[in-house]
Parts: structure tokens; sequence; C-alpha cells
């Protein structure tokens, strides 16, 4: 019985190993020439976070809306926007109807994340809209909170919006 639990854990500390060193070729090409657009973020926001302070319960859902702009000399698609949590989603506003795309989510909870696949033209600026609901932890919830949105492009690059708050009954 030992040996097998040795040995399981020998095969998974292999697998995320080499999962980590399939994911370095690809933070390395963005990162190659620094004179390239592709070496840093693409996206900016003016402010990168939030703090709601003191929150109730009682009082549902909060919202903070963060204004990202493409600072690159060419176009982008961002590909994923995604949480740290269930209890906060993400919401991105197009430009084309002046509505929403989302609401984006959680990696791997309640099923699946869509696909942002949104052009952000040079120069243009977008809102993303994120919504925490301090009750979707119950009771346990109260206490500090630190959330992260995750705005990823199609090269890898990431940019990420945080919220932070007291959550109290």
């Amino acid at each position: 019985m030992k040996n097998k639990t040795i040995i399981s854990v020998l095969i998974i500390t292999l697998t995320i190993v080499g999962l980590l060193w399939l994911a370095r070729p690809a933070q390395q090409l963005a990162s190659t020439n620094p004179n390239s657009d592709y070496s840093a973020n693409a996206l900016k926001a003016l402010e990168n976070s939030y703090d709601f302070g003191e929150i109730s319960m009682a009082q549902g859902k909060v919202e903070k809306t963060f204004e990202i702009s493409n600072v690159a000399g060419q176009d982008i698609t961002l590909e994923r926007v995604t949480t740290s949590c269930m209890c906060t989603v993400a919401y991105l506003g197009t430009t084309e109807d002046g509505k929403e795309k989302g609401p984006f989510g959680m990696i791997g909870h309640g099923g699946s994340v869509p696909k942002a696949n949104e052009i952000i033209k040079s120069g243009e600026s977008r809102k993303i809209r994120v919504v925490f609901d301090p009750n979707a932890h119950g009771p346990a919830g109260i206490g500090i909170i630190n959330r992260i949105v995750m705005l990823e492009d199609s090269l890898g690059r990431v940019l990420e919006l945080q919220i932070k708050a007291v959550v109290t009954p």
C-alpha cells in the first residue's frame, strides 16, 4: 500500500512538472524581442484594483466597472475572460451594439466558460463589469476577500483586475 502511494505521488509530481515545462515556451515567445509590441501586455487598465471596503451580505451583489485599452500598435484578440472564484463574474462591453458579452466566470466550475473572441482595435477602450456576490459562499464567506479577473489575449498575455472587500453578515 505504501509503494502505491509513493508511485501515485511521483506520477502526479511528474505530470505537474511536465505541464509547467510545456507552458514555458509560450511565455518565452511573447518576450523574445524586447522591441516588439508583443513583448509587453497590449491591454492596460486605468486602474487594476478596486477595494469595495466593507460590504454586507444582506445588501447583495456589488459591482465595479473597469476600463481597459489596447495600447499596442495593432489589433488584438481578447480570447478569454475568467475569474478566480465562482462568486465573481465579468461582462465584456462590446462596441458593435453597446451590449455586453458574458457572463464569464471561473474555469471548471458550473460548466465551461465561453470564449470572448473579441477583437480590440489599436487605441480602442472597452468596459469590463465585474460582479461579486457576497452570498455565494454562505455564512462561511465572511471576512476578507480578494478576487481576480484575468483577461487573456491570443498570444497568452494576461491582464489581471483585482477586487477586494471585507464581507460582513
